[in-house]
């Protein structure tokens, strides 16, 4: 009997509706308490583990024929062992792309309308104007176009902003992008972008791209937001451009290390946002998590094409395969 281990925040009705799209499975509702054991004898894996896994050892083990993300981000499986393994992964990309357009919008406005700056005066009771900054027809740059990149593209276009993207496959630009390149013009882009927007995968090629050489590179007085993975950006860098100047200010939904130690001087920077990788939640989240797993369940029975299917050499869908629907 097929065995599908999941390791999201189910209720029982999730799992109820994850048999029914699979009435010959076993479906073991493993939690991150058990999932280290629990995916040994796994034969489809469901979820996110954010506690050690064994991986090595299940690949020995031979069984397991597929991972589901339920995260947009692979980094937590994609171990050399699976990437070198026949095991069929796939992402989340996109299921969650409307609530991390939201967590970016509030990020990047709330550094714009100087929140940070009045939240400090109204623990004081002050009531002073001060300057602000705007978004509307500013050139905003996006690092990573897949499915969370392009729904920002989405959101950001009604606020007549220029948009400049970059991605390993420059291909299918929407209308609402003034210039989709190729990795290889992201110096380019950083000179002319007023805000940064991290949507990228964190692989190899991409982990530390946000130095000290590339946050030169940026307009003084530029915002960077990251709503990806908190390693894409080489923090110590980050903090010296931020007191420096060189950065107005900085959005940042994830960090290097998770949590954030409680010495780290980005919490002491008075222009950053900083929010506990919240950029996913939804109140509908495992809704529509189960909803896409369950669709991929079936289309994996009938032996076609899987939505999200990971090219594990690079770590992400292509954009052929990043087809997930938004939240």
């Amino acid at each position: 009997m097929t065995r599908i281990v999941l390791c999201y925040p189910t209720e029982p009705r999730h799992v109820a509706q994850i048999a029914a799209a699979a009435p010959d499975a076993e479906v073991i509702d493993a939690g991150q308490e058990r999932v280290a054991s629990e995916l040994l004898s796994a034969d489809i894996f469901c979820g996110h583990a954010k506690t050690p896994v064994p991986w090595d050892e299940v690949v020995r083990q031979g069984r397991l024929r597929w991972i589901q993300s339920s995260a947009a981000g692979l980094d937590h499986c994609l171990v050399p062992s699976v990437v070198q393994s026949q095991i069929v992964v796939s992402s989340a990309s996109g299921v969650l792309a409307d609530q991390v357009a939201e967590q970016t919008l509030a990020l990047t406005t709330g550094l714009t309308r100087g929140l940070p700056t009045f939240f400090r005066a109204q623990q004081k009771r002050e009531f002073i104007r001060r300057p602000t900054r705007d978004l509307t027809g500013a050139t905003v740059g996006i690092i990573g176009f897949g499915g969370n990149g392009r729904r920002l593209a989405d959101v950001l276009a009604p606020l007549r902003t220029r948009i400049l993207a970059t991605d390993m496959f420059p291909i299918h630009k929407p209308d609402c992008v003034a210039e989709l390149w190729a990795p290889e013009r992201l110096d380019e882009l950083l000179a002319e972008v007023e805000f940064l927007i991290l949507a990228a995968p964190l692989t190899e090629i991409t982990r530390g791209m946000i130095d000290r050489g590339a946050l030169a590179k940026m307009r003084r007085g530029s915002f960077l937001i990251n709503v990806a993975r908190g390693p894409l950006v080489v923090e110590p860098d980050l903090i010296a451009a931020l007191e420096s100047g060189q950065l107005a200010g900085a959005g940042v939904d994830v960090t290097a290390e998770e949590p954030l130690p409680v010495d780290s001087q980005l919490w002491t920077q008075p222009n950053v946002i900083i929010t506990p990788h919240v950029g996913g939640q939804s109140a509908t989240r495992i809704d529509d998590m189960t909803n896409f797993f369950c669709a991929n369940l079936t289309r994996w029975q009938a032996g076609a094409r899987l939505l999200n299917l990971v090219d594990k050499r690079l770590g992400y869908p292509s954009p052929d395969d990043t087809n997930a629907p938004a939240a």
